[in-house]
């Protein structure tokens, strides 16, 4: 049976509380819930993990090389600047999809900034707790290598973007 990681980095164990007009009022056990749900439709397995620590997670992400046939990972603020969970998913030869709850492109500037989405195979944001099921549906279906640096400039705003492919969902 093929496993599955899902990984949620910092304060995305504060969803239901944190910004519910741009999270949502669901929890991170209800998004666990659903994206298990969906992994136990599809036949296949699923681990949960979520930290505040950037080190706990460049652990679980080294862990996972050999363990799990793709990663779904939201950094939250990490996404921004952690060069070391950037060389972290860099140096697994897991598939990584980044993930975002809200549309980080129309928000802070900042927020448009992904140090780590490069080294992923694909990135979905903008979509809700719905985005994390499609980041599994896209691992199941089977993504290879790496969005690299410029992809942006590579597909328009609000796609699911995936490498080597041009995604309209």
């Amino acid at each position: 049976m093929k496993k599955y990681l899902l990984m949620n980095g910092p304060n995305l164990d504060m969803l239901g509380v944190r910004e519910p007009g741009i999270y949502g009022s669901e929890t991170l056990s209800d998004l666990e819930a659903q994206v298990r749900a969906h992994a136990q439709e599809a036949g296949v397995g699923l681990r949960c993990f979520q930290s505040n620590h950037e080190g706990k997670l460049i652990d679980e992400l080294h862990s996972a090389h050999g363990v799990f046939d793709g990663i779904i990972y939201n950094p939250g603020a990490h996404t921004h600047y952690s060069y070391a969970l950037r060389d972290a998913v860099a140096g697994i030869d897991v598939p990584v999809v980044e993930v975002h709850i809200s549309d980080v492109d129309a928000r802070e500037p900042f927020r448009a900034v992904s140090v780590i989405a490069p080294a992923c195979a694909a990135q979905v944001k903008g979509r809700g707790f719905q985005g994390y099921l499609d980041a599994l549906d896209l691992l199941i279906e089977g993504v290879d290598g790496t969005l690299g640096e410029g992809y942006k400039e590579r597909y328009a705003p609000g796609q699911v973007i995936v490498a080597g492919r041009d995604e309209r969902r």
